[in-house]
């Protein structure tokens, strides 16, 4: 098949105040082209921590609009990259992923352990859904975002996937051992995952997923688990090698998943990449660089349809 350009976006791991720390790219795969599309330099945010604050992740494309989750505020843009608006939450913090589905997005607040829904017509937050345990018991808690104080911060689970489609939504975090299925009132487990885990979701019979400590995308089902290496580098070769700490900065950091087919996955790394993996064989059949600076990691990635 032919592979779609697509929009990236990035974290610079360990960036300082007034450097970018951050951006969107078009990047067309085929072509061998890559273009910025935007840069992101806002001071007012938390810059402790190798991620903090920093960087651009999550995206989804609603009709012609651009939805692009930058930690603790949505942005809107145009097909031309204008910003045609913006919305906080006092429920939204460290915003890792969102998915967009039947006119609603779902975000993930992984410093609160819940997903928020927002309205794409009307621009509300209307529906808050956190993950709560009560005596060893995994439970769900709705509440309101409009309504200050009705949950606390938690970032017990470090929530930081979320994939919401007719069935459900589906859920997941670095700290949780399964991918979860949420109602607005329920909660059960959908699969088992390992610690480390990111972008999980179901897929062609079983899960999708970023192995964050195995440094692989994986598909997994009852019958078969096959992953599929990160690309990895000389460390010659790469930019601001002395960040490869093996923590924070370091290459092989996978993120962001998009599937383009029955069996072909398109993945973001570090140093940033994009590759093309076919799952079902376990390998990289395409990929391009964007910068050999290891601290620049893609975090988020969805198929541009203009």
């Amino acid at each position: 098949m032919k592979i779609p350009k697509l929009l990236v976006s990035t974290v610079v791991r360990g960036a300082q105040r007034g450097e970018s720390h951050g951006a969107l790219y078009l990047v067309d795969i085929a072509a061998r082209d890559v273009e910025q599309v935007a840069d992101w330099r806002s001071e007012a945010i938390d810059f402790s921590g190798q991620g903090g604050d920093r960087g651009l992740r999550g995206i989804a494309v609603v009709g012609k609009e651009i939805f692009v989750a930058a930690s603790d505020e949505i942005f809107a843009f145009d097909p031309w990259f204008q910003v045609i608006g913006s919305w906080k939450n006092p429920y939204l913090k460290h915003c890792h992923e969102i998915s967009a589905h039947g006119g609603k997005l779902y975000l993930t607040s992984t410093a609160f352990d819940a997903v928020l829904r927002m309205d794409v017509k009307s621009r509300r937050f209307e529906r808050g859904m956190k993950i709560v345990n009560t005596g060893g018991v995994i439970g769900l808690k709705a509440f309101d975002p409009g309504i200050p104080g009705e949950v606390e911060r938690d970032n017990l689970y470090h929530l930081n996937s979320v994939h919401a489609d007719a069935s459900s939504i589906f859920v997941a975090g670095r700290k949780m051992p399964a991918l979860v299925k949420m109602t607005e009132a329920s909660i059960e487990v959908a699969a088992g995952l390992p610690r480390g885990a990111h972008n999980a979701r179901p897929f062609e019979g079983g899960i999708l997923y970023n192995d964050g400590d195995g440094d692989a995308v994986v598909w997994a089902t009852q019958e078969q688990w096959v992953a599929s290496p990160v690309p990895r580098y000389p460390r010659e070769a790469l930019v601001n090698a002395g960040a490869d700490t093996g923590h924070g900065a370091r290459q092989v950091f996978g993120r962001g998943l998009c599937v383009l087919s029955e069996k072909l996955v398109a993945a973001g790394s570090s140093p940033a990449t994009v590759s093309v993996h076919d799952v079902e064989a376990g390998r990289v059949v395409e990929q391009l660089n964007l910068t050999m600076d290891v601290r620049q990691a893609v975090h988020g990635l969805a198929a541009w349809p203009f």
